[in-house]
């Protein structure tokens, strides 16, 4: 197991992290399984998504209007949307390993979601080998 710590420079962020991610399957030596990853927060999340001009924002903007303005009860109440966002997109991802590579589709990126941010965020990555 790894972790890497991102560290986030706006309030609400897209980071590609799959050169950092392969950078440690690359190192494992693994060559077949899978790259388990797992945010440690509760205001940020992982997601795959298309790194093309304009997407991040795109994607920002789609989850801004996701979140219901509504009387929270939880106290300081400013954090509720990324709790719900961060539930909402997920704090975990899967992506199979093949030929020691991470096997995603031409166009799909790993990417911190900062919901709550500029903040230090830890990530867990865990390198599981299958057989067959």
């Amino acid at each position: 197991m790894s972790a890497l710590n991102i560290i986030t420079n706006r309030p609400r962020e897209i980071i590609d992290i799959t050169d950092r991610i392969a950078l440690i399957v690359r190192g494992s030596g693994l060559r077949q399984g899978l790259c388990y990853l797992f945010m440690q927060h509760t205001t940020a999340a992982l997601t795959l998504a298309a790194q093309e001009p304009g997407v991040a924002m795109d994607m920002l903007d789609a989850f801004n209007r996701l979140t219901p303005v509504l009387e929270y009860n939880h106290q300081p109440s400013q954090h509720v949307p990324a709790h719900i966002l961060s539930a909402t997109i997920g704090a975990s991802l899967i992506v199979p390993i093949r030929s020691g590579t991470l096997a995603l589709g031409e166009f799909q990126k790993v990417v911190l979601v900062e919901l709550d941010g500029p903040k230090d965020r830890q990530l867990e990555v865990s390198l599981m080998p299958v057989s067959g």
